[in-house]
Formats: C-alpha cells, structure tokens, sequence
C-alpha cells in the first residue's frame, strides 16, 4: 500500500463519495454501532454511554455490538463490508490506521471508510515508575542516552497508540529503549506499578487513577496542548522536542460510499450529543477532550494522521511480531 500517496487523497477520503447511496428517510429501521474493540475498554464504554441519547436523536433504537481483535484491525474490516445505506457503522481508535498499516488487514482505512466524526481525543501520558531518577523529559532524555536499551516502555500491544507514542519519541528523543508489548493495557501499567518496567505513554483515561494516587509519576503529556485534567504537566513539545503531538482519538466511521444522509444524520446527532454540559463533564473526568465538527474535516485529519502514523511506522521499522 503506498500511504504517502493515499494520505493526499484526503479531500476524496473525506467527502466519501463513492457512488452514493440515496438515504432520505433515514433511519428506517434500527442502526447497528459496531464497536472495534471488547467490551469493557474506553471505546466500548463511550458507545454505550453516547447509546441512549443517539437513539432519541435518530428516533430507532441503536444496538451496540463488540467485534474486537487484531488491535480493532477485525472490526474495522467489518465495518468496512457494511451496507453503505447507513444503518450500520462503527466507533473506533486511532488504532485504525496502524492496524491497517502493520498487519496487511483486508481493509484500506482511506479507500474504505467513510468518515463521519471525530468525537474525542485522548492525550497519552508520560508516565515513570516513581523509583525512576527522573522528573522532567530532559531528565529521562539523559538517563536514556547514559544506558541505551536498558530502559523499557510498555504498550497494549505492537500499534497501539501508547506503542505508536513510544516510538515517536524513541525517534524524535534520538534514544534508544525497549518496547515491551502487553496483551492490553492493564498488565502494561500493573507491571509498571509493580517496577517491572520502567515507563509508559499511558492512555490517559487508565493511566489518571495512578497519577492521582503517585503510584506512577507523569513528566509530561504527548499531546499538542496541556490537558485541562493535569495543567501542571509540560507537553513533550515544550520540554524540549518542538512539533512533537500525538493524540488517541476516538471516532465513528463507515463503510465507503456511506449515504450522505445518512452520514449528515448520524453527525448532527453526535455532535448535539457531545456539546451537552453532562457528557463533556463525563469525558473530561475520562481524560478525553471534546472534538467534534464535520465529517469534511475529520477526513482531512484522517488524512494527515495516515502520513504521520505511516513515517513513524516506517522510521521505525515496526513489525508485527
């Protein structure tokens, strides 16, 4: 797959225009909101959360179901497979696009999803364990160099965000550490909790617990801005490697040629949804900020985040294992 090329497609992507589908009535009978990833994580609480108020809006019942696997690779290529009529579409990571790119799965995250919106972002935390002789990027910048490869970094697993995370900074740091994959998240941070490794570019919403009760110490967030939840932090980028910004993202797409009414529907509705003073309250306290807007310009993200996700994967030579 030749990704440089595909992320120019943005404007193509973004639209979705692929022999449109009519949808003027939609929807007609009740809409199918696949989740890529099991039940139990962030994405499938967000869906089922958003569930009950996305019915009311859309006046049909919306069932959430769980096709995980393969890092969301699964179910993104269900999703792509659906009926483009727009009763069926899917919630899911950033992990879209890395999955795509590492794993040869039988879906192309530009030629074969539509967007619809981009409905949060879910800044990484830095994370040490407190035994760690380190309070500052520059401070772990140094150790890293002083003992190349004798620091480890956890992730959920080979394309995660968090792992994504890591080796942009491996990259950008010029250091070199050792990524351990974990089978999820949770053993990731209970090893780092315990000392077994020594860091981690946590997910925000798991990573918080530990931060607020100085089990795990966060030196920096690798978002563009400071978090609202964890002002105090430095971003990687103002401690001393500028234009440094990853986010995980949690978004709904379709399948290619996905109904324009249906797409307008669906995004209208989210977009009511998140603008609602409870909901952003509950995803603030999740470590997940508010996106939003048009399904026009989440292409154009998705675009630019396929060209960078793509470098990286690249740069760093990151396999499937």
């Amino acid at each position: 797959m030749r990704w440089t090329r595909r992320a120019a497609m943005g404007a193509a992507f973004a639209a979705g225009l692929q022999a449109p589908v009519l949808a003027q009535d939609f929807p007609t009978r009740p809409v199918r909101l696949l989740v890529t990833w099991p039940p139990g994580g962030t994405t499938d609480i967000l869906a089922r959360q958003f569930q009950p108020r996305l019915s009311a809006l859309l006046g049909q019942a919306v069932v959430v179901e769980n096709r995980g696997g393969a890092s969301g690779a699964i179910g993104a290529a269900e999703m792509a497979r659906m009926n483009p009529d727009g009763h069926g579409f899917g919630m899911v990571t950033s992990t879209v696009i890395s999955a795509a790119l590492l794993s040869r799965q039988p879906y192309d995250p530009v030629r074969d999803l539509a967007p619809i919106i981009n409905l949060a972002r879910v800044a990484n935390i830095l994370v040490v364990h407190p035994s760690l002789p380190v309070h500052s990027v520059q401070d772990l910048i140094a150790l890293a160099r002083s003992r190349p490869g004798a620091l480890t970094f956890g992730s959920p697993g080979i394309g995660s965000a968090v792992h994504i995370s890591g080796e942009m900074f491996k990259l950008a740091a010029g250091v070199d550490m050792v990524h351990a994959p974990y089978r999820g998240g949770g053993p990731a941070l209970a090893d780092l909790v315990s000392g077994h490794i020594q860091l981690m570019f946590g997910n925000a919403s798991s990573t918080l617990p530990f931060v607020r009760d100085r089990s795990l110490r966060a030196i920096a967030v690798t978002s563009a801005e400071r978090a609202a939840y964890l002002p105090e932090v430095p971003t990687v980028a103002e401690s001393g490697l500028p234009g440094f910004a990853i986010d995980e993202w949690y978004a709904c797409l379709g399948p290619a040629g996905m109904a324009p009414r249906a797409v307008e529907r669906i995004n209208a509705a989210f977009n009511t949804i998140i603008a609602e003073p409870q909901e952003r309250a509950r995803l603030l306290e999740m470590g997940a900020e508010v996106v939003g807007g048009t399904p026009e310009a989440f292409g154009r993200f998705m675009g630019e985040e396929v060209e960078k996700i793509g470098r990286v994967v690249r740069d760093a030579r990151i396999r499937m294992e």
